[in-house]
């Protein structure tokens, strides 16, 4: 992890941190959600064509919200989902699994006034941006002889020969990195204690290799001779044999477009559970007891 992304990462790491604290401080409680999020995840790279809101995978989320007035709210959230995609349609064959880890601080801004008080409406679209930090790792699978299938992590193999002597510009991708989610919800107060809402976002990525496919082949040979377990690695690189037996890409042949990054994206419903009431109905049941 470079540099820059570490001090990105500690920079958030200290604004989720203090968070909690802060609102404390500023006697928020009583503006403040607990949020319980479910919904599904979505992946838009080489193996779906750019392509938002297809290939559904399940995801949830937990979080906590503060509104700070009623236009303006801060989310600070963590999320768990997956996605994935296959080609095995086309020649190419490709097909990949990542599971997501996400942890996310954003601001909301509601188009109309929101919030106990506002008794002309109940509802309000708002947008919402922000930074998150996410953690992936795409896998595939494949048949060996045997016939049994095998799970393998992609990055180890270098599939794309991502740090080694002959692709020097090819740097081996990090697992975890930063993302930027924005999007747009609507949401509504269902009385004093719960509320309701809506939301797409989407996550805009600095990196191309979410599914472990950006750019050309390097060929089953040099995989061989370059990258630890060059054997597999050469076997989930080049896949199109197993479409056209024989058939092999040569080094420099396109294998995704490297001309874009990968996104992924949560479509969701999240219902919120005010902490005055709830925290108030914890401390009188211990009373009770």
């Amino acid at each position: 992890m470079g540099v820059g992304v570490k001090r990105n990462v500690l920079i958030l790491a200290a604004a989720l941190l203090a968070l909690p604290a802060w609102a404390q401080r500023q006697d928020l409680l009583s503006r403040s959600e607990l949020l319980l999020t479910g919904g599904g995840m979505f992946y838009i790279g080489d193996l779906n064509d750019q392509s938002a809101l297809t290939l559904p995978q399940a995801a949830a989320s937990a979080g906590w919200r503060v509104r700070l007035d009623n236009r303006w709210a801060l989310r600070l959230q963590g999320s768990y989902g997956k996605v994935g995609s296959d080609d095995r349609n086309e020649l190419r064959n490709l097909n990949f699994e990542s599971k997501i880890i996400e942890a996310s601080l954003v601001g909301e801004f509601n188009f109309a006034p929101y919030g106990p008080g506002q008794t002309e409406r109940n509802w309000t679209p708002y947008i919402f941006g922000g930074l998150a930090l996410f953690h992936y790792n795409p896998m595939t699978n494949y048949t060996q002889a045997d016939g049994t299938v095998r799970w393998v992590e992609l990055q180890p193999l270098r599939t794309e020969g991502q740090g080694t002597a002959g692709y020097p510009g090819r740097k081996v991708y990090r697992l975890t990195q930063l993302s930027l989610p924005f999007g747009v919800g609507v949401k509504w107060r269902l009385g004093k204690t719960i509320s309701l809402s809506a939301e797409y976002g989407f996550r805009k990525t600095w990196t191309d290799y979410l599914d472990d496919v950006s750019t050309t082949y390097v060929g089953s040979s040099y995989l061989v001779q370059n990258v630890d377990d060059g054997g597999t690695a050469a076997i989930v690189a080049d896949r199109s044999g197993e479409v056209v037996p024989g058939y092999e890409n040569a080094p420099g042949i396109k294998r995704g477009d490297d001309s874009l990054d990968d996104w992924y994206a949560y479509l969701n419903v999240t219902v919120g559970i005010s902490l005055e009431t709830l925290l108030g109905w914890m401390r009188s049941k211990r009373c009770r007891n």
